[in-house]
């Protein structure tokens, strides 16, 4: 396994775009790995996953509209959501690395875009209030890391048509984190987890600027509001491998 899969099981570390594209690359990964994860926190739940961001973007199972995946990778969630665009006349816009990209297959339906989200003025402007379904998972903790990630979100909402809908799915918050091993729950997770008989540690009220948490995830949402969209924080499915400490962001143009 690899040293960047390994600890991306803490909820979060996160890869920047250039060591994805080195993992993109790098044989001795799965395709798990090379997005940043072990094999055995993706390789079952991912059909689940597609589950539950089917039910979170309900335009995916309409017709022929205008979809957006920003990091899509090359696990097996990307061939999902190609196989139900294509099922249902989609037009599929992907945008990532030339290196995962190459990993994703090629269709008349697909367009593949090379870039970092969202340093690329020519594709902003192209699909400027065209996508009718934007899907983001895993990724925007990507753009905190790096330093823009309110441009990452105020961009991507910039693209969406009337009535379109926009998941940023799978972001990290140390803050639900805390709560939840603060509680019992918690504790017999972190107990199993480990195999040992101690508590995890927990923290409140300290300032953490490298994590994402309720203030920086309520914050995307009322700066959304405030330029005329609808946003909501959602939960994950239980079955998720990171339901725990994890949740979803999701926005609606009316």
């Amino acid at each position: 396994m690899s040293s960047s899969s390994t600890s991306s099981v803490n909820g979060f570390y996160n890869p920047t775009f250039e060591d994805y594209r080195r993992m993109a690359q790098d044989p001795s990964l799965s395709c798990y790995e090379k997005v940043g994860f072990p094999d055995a926190y993706r390789k079952e739940s991912e059909p689940f996953i597609f589950e539950d961001i089917l039910h979170k973007l309900p335009t995916l199972n309409q017709k022929n509209k205008v979809v957006l995946d920003i990091g899509p990778g090359c696990s097996q969630l990307p061939h999902m959501l190609i196989a139900l665009c294509e099922r249902n006349g989609h037009t599929l816009l992907l945008v990532d690395s030339e290196e995962m990209l190459a990993l994703l297959p090629d269709k008349p339906f697909i367009q593949k875009h090379v870039g970092q989200f969202p340093k690329m003025d020519a594709f902003v402007n192209e699909f400027q209030g065209r996508v009718d379904c934007l899907l983001s998972y895993s990724v925007l903790q990507i753009a905190f890391k790096e330093g823009f990630f309110q441009q990452f979100a105020d961009t991507a909402l910039s693209l969406l048509s009337e009535g379109g809908e926009m998941l940023l799915g799978d972001v990290p918050n140390i803050s639900k984190r805390k709560r939840f091993f603060a509680s019992s729950n918690g504790v017999r997770y972190h107990q199993h987890f480990t195999g040992e008989n101690t508590l995890p540690t927990v923290q409140f009220n300290q300032m953490e600027p490298d994590h994402l948490d309720d203030g920086t995830l309520f914050g995307l949402m009322m700066r959304a509001r405030l330029q005329g969209f609808d946003s909501y924080l959602l939960p994950q499915d239980s079955r998720l491998p990171f339901a725990n400490r994890r949740e979803d962001l999701l926005f609606t143009r009316p």
